[in-house]
């Protein structure tokens, strides 16, 4: 569940040739410029499409249209993995591996844990316990013990997974109207903290309406798609409720939620001195509301063209209250997302989804559980969830059901289900031409054994799984789910268009280079020097 930034100047220069520009910097009245960035902004747009920002361009006036333009922009980006969801997506952003190496594999295996609660606060326990290996602030404060992190996200998992395992401070919103933690990380809140939540300033936006920011006329978008929220409320404008605990329950579907978050980091930064020197530090944010309108409305909906724009404004508002308090010489952004999104299957707009359609093996995979329930099987021994299935091969052996035969046979039923493109063994799918064949290659980067996930199942394109009426939805192998913006804007970075092929797992490759830290064990990613100065 959880957009990034930095701005740096590096010496390349020889020692001699260095200390001259030092001196000509210094006779102009200006100190010298720290060869490693003092503050890494890395920023995570939940369900961000690129073609938003070439779509929207010429009505970006603030924090997106100064990063697309001004930055190394790579606009054939890609969360390189099958499923496509906000959990694996953030794991991948700043560790630079595969969800089969992180251990991130889907939404349900993410950040849930039972064993801590959160502070002050009701929901569930969350912690980075099942994420393997280390992150981008692990390997900055392995080199450098005085850097510190902060990370702040609408989601738990948003905040949590860029950041990883370190007892670094990381909140996230709950029900209540407040940011908080789990008893992973702390007992408490600190003082900074407790005081933002003292203000209620989310309780502000009860009753608020939302109408679009600019005149009608400005949006191409018609707005009166039944299909978009369920047939409900789907036209501006939309009001948020005016009892104040359903208010801070639903404000995560208003763009106010973003920029609430970007509050919340700022006041963080500036309490923690992040980027004061003389150590890198990082701040990581990941931003959720458009992945909740985007869900509700759907990728062409008006609604989520207003929430760009909306999102574009607090993003730039951010970025001026951080380049008061900090010099913007030393700070670099990075900005990518966890995923993309497809249209609703009736809606043919940007997209060739004209034989989308939706798709439901719920029946086929009741049937199996049934019977083997009848025969004794625990009612854990067969799971489906994400177009994965998953067995206990112990439990079945136990009752004398051959795990492998029950998964071929499956295979062979959901087959015949109209929507289903191909069901695959990850055994099978080792053999497969993972150059050419990206499917096979991105289910590959989530498991690489199906001694648990057994088989996995791949639909038609643009199809959904599930019934027509519900939300717009992601979380495909497809490229329209796994293509995403990549930013990066600073000093380091020469500006301009880059249409190499590249994965969000070159991200924290990259940043690492630019911090001069190394990992510390082997990545998917690799550093993408050819936007390096």
């Amino acid at each position: 569940m959880r957009i990034a930034a930095t701005v740096i100047v590096l010496l390349t220069a020889a020692a001699a040739v260095a200390a001259t520009a030092d001196a000509q910097q210094a006779s102009r009245g200006h100190s010298a410029v720290s060869p490693k960035p003092d503050l890494i902004v890395f920023i995570t747009v939940d369900q961000m499409r690129p073609d938003y920002l070439t779509r929207f361009l010429p009505q970006l006036t603030g924090g997106l249209g100064r990063l697309y333009r001004g930055g190394a922009v790579f606009t054939n980006a890609f969360q390189d993995h099958a499923i496509t969801e906000t959990a694996p997506g953030h794991s991948e952003t700043m560790s630079g591996r595969f969800p089969v190496h992180n251990g991130i594999v889907m939404n349900s295996l993410g950040v849930n844990d039972t064993t801590v609660t959160l502070v002050n606060a009701p929901g569930a326990g969350a912690s980075p316990s099942r994420l393997r290996g280390t992150t981008l602030t692990d390997w900055i404060q392995a080199a450098d013990p005085g850097s510190r992190s902060l990370s702040v996200s609408r989601k738990d998992r948003g905040a949590i997974l860029p950041i990883g395992k370190s007892r670094s401070p990381i909140f996230w919103y709950a029900t209540n109207g407040t940011f908080t933690t789990s008893t992973y990380y702390a007992a408490a809140l600190p003082a900074w903290l407790n005081a933002y939540n003292a203000t209620r300033r989310p309780a502000s936006f009860t009753g608020k309406t939302w109408n679009p920011l600019l005149s009608k006329s400005e949006y191409s978008e018609p707005d009166s798609i039944p299909v978009e929220n369920g047939g409900n409320d789907f036209m501006f404008p939309h009001v948020i409720s005016s009892d104040t605990a359903r208010a801070l329950e639903s404000l995560s579907s208003f763009p106010w939620m973003d920029q609430i978050t970007l509050e919340v980091a700022l006041a963080g930064a500036r309490a923690m001195k992040l980027g004061a020197g003389p150590h890198t530090d990082v701040l990581a944010i990941s931003l959720s509301t458009t992945d909740y309108i985007g869900h509700a409305y759907g990728p062409d909906s008006r609604e989520q063209h207003d929430q760009i724009l909306r999102l574009d404004r607090s993003l730039g508002a951010f970025m001026d209250s951080l380049k008061a308090i900090r010099s913007d010489r030393n700070i670099i952004f990075a900005l990518t997302a966890d995923h993309a999104v497809a249209p609703y299957p009736t809606v043919h707009v940007h997209d060739p989804n004209a034989g989308a359609t939706y798709v439901d093996v719920g029946p086929r995979v009741a049937q199996v559980r049934t019977s083997l329930q009848a025969m004794g099987v625990q009612k854990n021994a067969f799971a489906f969830s994400d177009g994965v299935v998953m067995i206990n091969r112990h439990a079945l052996a136990a009752a004398h059901v051959n795990a492998d035969s029950l998964v071929l046979a499956f295979r062979d039923t959901v087959l015949k289900v109209p929507g289903v493109r191909r069901a695959d063994r990850i055994r099978d799918l080792i053999h497969a031409d993972t150059v050419h064949n990206d499917v096979a290659r991105r289910w590959l980067h989530m498991f690489d054994s199906d001694s648990v996930f057994a088989l996995v199942v791949t639909l038609t394109p643009y199809s959904y799984w599930g019934k027509p009426g519900g939300s717009a939805e992601h979380g495909s192998p497809y490229d329209y789910d796994a293509h995403v913006p990549m930013i990066f804007y600073g000093a380091p970075f020469k500006p301009g268009k880059y249409a190499e092929r590249v994965r969000v797992v070159d991200m924290g490759p990259t940043l690492a280079r630019v911090a001069g830290v190394r990992s510390l064990e082997k990545l998917d990613g690799h550093a993408l020097t050819a936007a390096l100065k």
